[in-house]
């Protein structure tokens, strides 16, 4: 058996791909509520998401873009730990990143509001 150390930096395909996603997905949140302090601040949130797209289609799309980011980096992640044994810190942070946003996002769908 090797001795597997943990590292910070990835060295998977799969496991960079999962840290960049997460970055992604922090950049299109950003982005996204800069846009709602600024460039929407007087325009009002759309009842679905069709509407709210086409209120505010900067906004929308760069949640959904991010919320999509987050998810990759879950399932990326996923496999660069157990399929690829990928034991980096970072890979490990992408993952929980992921996995928070999937949880919140059940949320929404199972709880409505």
């Amino acid at each position: 058996m090797k001795n597997q150390s943990l590292k910070l930096i990835p060295i998977t395909t799969p496991g960079k791909s999962s840290v960049w996603l997460a970055g992604a997905m922090l950049a299109l949140f950003a982005a996204g509520n800069s846009t709602a302090n600024t460039l929407y601040a007087s325009s009002a949130a759309g009842s679905t998401i069709m509407a709210d797209i086409t209120a505010r289609p900067v906004l929308a799309l760069s949640m959904l873009a991010g919320m999509l980011a987050g998810l990759l980096a879950l399932i990326t992640g996923l496999l660069a730990i157990f399929k690829q044994k990928d034991h980096a810190l970072l890979v490990y942070a992408s993952s929980i990143i992921g996995a928070l946003l999937a949880v919140l996002l059940l949320g929404e769908i199972t709880v409505p509001h």
